[in-house]
């Protein structure tokens, strides 16, 4: 049984007294000789791929490049070390710490079960070559990073956004984006819709997804709880409406109704 620890006046104390405290970094081991991960290694110097550093986390292989030599040193992991499958590529926004992108590309080798990521970096008005030449997943994966990050790729073949609308403003996984939107974000459906003319008329749209105002009149809509739009808050009836009441009977048919089989064991 675990020791009690008492709970009197927990509020008086916060919950981390070291305001300093930094969260340890996963290890970074060395590449051991003679095992597979340093004949990757060795594989991309030999073909003339610039290694900047490599070593071991978590058990995978971790290689970092020059942006200008990705399709070239994914080439050789795919053709001469048998790394088949990009299971994943995307970018981190390292732009307030170091002004720059993290660009990586996660490779499985599914004949010797081992696991490889190239890493590489570039500035942010800088552009990186496509992949999916060499992997096909990479299409989808390049057209979500530069929607996400805004991250240019050359001789994309259909390089647009994939995710948000193509005349959406800004790009929301980079750090500096709002988490609940811009100005732009928060009235975009009024102002593809109605128009800009319609803000004071129809309202700001309700972002909060955990919110629930069962007496909100005009951003509050659920099934049996409907109310006239802008009713006045105070008359509105807190009894639920039945669902049959409000929809077609062929909406909501009841098929255990009128089965022989049903009446013959009942």
């Amino acid at each position: 049984m675990r020791k009690y620890t008492p709970k009197d006046n927990v509020q008086k104390k916060a919950k981390y007294t070291d305001r300093f405290w930094v969260a340890p970094k996963v290890p970074h081991l060395e590449v051991e000789k003679g095992s597979f991960f340093e004949t990757v290694v060795d594989e991309l110097k030999n073909s003339g791929i610039d290694v900047l550093d490599s070593y071991i986390e978590l058990g995978q292989l971790v290689v970092k490049i020059k942006p200008e030599q990705n399709v070239d040193a994914l080439t050789i992991m795919r053709d001469k070390k048998c790394f088949k499958q990009c299971s994943e590529l995307s970018a981190v926004d390292y732009l307030a710490q170091d002004g720059e992108f993290e660009i990586f590309y996660q490779l499985l080798n599914l004949d010797e079960a081992k696991r490889a990521r190239i890493v590489t970096r570039i500035k942010q008005d800088q552009a990186i070559e496509t992949v999916e030449n060499v992997y096909k997943m990479a299409n989808f994966a390049e057209r979500e990073m530069y929607d996400m990050y805004g991250i240019y790729v050359n001789n994309h073949s259909y390089l647009k956004r994939i995710l948000m609308p193509d005349d959406w403003v800004g790009h929301p996984l980079l750090k500096t984006y709002p988490l609940q939107g811009d100005e732009a974000a928060s009235w975009y459906e009024v102002d593809k819709i109605f128009g800009k003319e319609y803000r004071d008329i129809i309202g700001p749209e309700l972002r909060d997804p955990a919110r629930v105002d069962r007496y909100d009149t005009q951003r509050f809509a659920r099934v049996g709880k409907e109310v006239p739009f802008g009713a006045d808050p105070s008359l509105v009836d807190t009894t639920e409406t039945p669902i049959e009441d409000g929809y077609s009977k062929t909406f909501l048919t009841d098929y255990t109704t009128g089965s022989k089989q049903l009446e013959n064991r009942r």
